[in-house]
């Protein structure tokens, strides 16, 4: 059996409370919590280009570690969620790990925070992603229900108002995520960077004074997979 086919080692139920739990007791309000830790891994993972651990670990730890026996225990946990992605779409067993909001009606699925997580993973890499979003429609077709899971969620700003999704549509852009990560990561393979854009990338400069004005996402109720 070669390695394409082998099932892929996933986090099992207890690594990922473990996860949970060390996230929920360092991260403050707005922070990514496992759901959001997942959706960025996802970004990463069909993106255009490579980013090292160097580069998105700041968006998931927050405060040092107690000793260096919990942080390799954490970062092993990070480093096997982050290599299970890529293998689980490879099989086509690909999950978003969703959070779980408390309403009227009960418990429901919440994709919030994976949404949040998608986003700032694309922000990594923004200027790859929003040149080819406004070059090619069909970058922003395969894209279609995650954009419409952040909108509804309020993740994304629209130019235009758009009603809230029923939970009949809800539920069906959820089930549409695995294949849309799997076409977008067909996508850049099929379509790679150009010289150009990693130029353009390289240059651009970041203003130090952003303005984020942007209220904290909130998010309550524990993971689901």
């Amino acid at each position: 059996m070669t390695a394409k086919t082998e099932w892929p080692s996933s986090l099992d139920d207890n690594e990922l409370d473990e996860l949970d739990r060390y996230l929920r007791a360092h991260t403050g309000e707005g922070d990514l919590l496992l759901d959001g830790v997942h959706g960025l891994l996802s970004a990463l993972a069909v993106g255009p280009l490579l980013v090292l651990p160097d580069e998105w670990l700041h968006e998931v730890l927050h405060e040092p570690f107690a000793d260096e026996d919990e942080g390799n225990r954490v970062l092993a946990l990070l480093a096997k969620l982050n290599d299970s992605i890529s293998a689980e779409l490879d099989v086509d067993a690909y999950e978003p790990i969703l959070g779980e909001v408390e309403e009227e009606t009960g418990p429901m699925l919440s994709a919030a925070g994976w949404c949040e997580g998608f986003s700032r993973g694309i922000d990594l890499r923004a200027s790859l992603w929003e040149t080819r979003l406004a070059e090619d429609p069909q970058l922003m077709e395969l894209l279609g229900p995650v954009m419409a899971l952040a909108v509804d969620e309020g993740i994304l700003s629209a130019d235009t108002e758009f009603e809230k999704l029923s939970e009949d549509e809800y539920d069906e852009c959820l089930s549409q995520v695995p294949a849309v990560l799997g076409a977008v990561n067909q996508y850049w393979q099929a379509k790679p960077v150009t010289e150009a854009e990693v130029e353009a990338m390289v240059h651009q400069q970041k203003p130090d004074d952003v303005d984020d004005n942007s209220p904290p996402r909130q998010r309550s109720g524990h993971w689901v997979h």
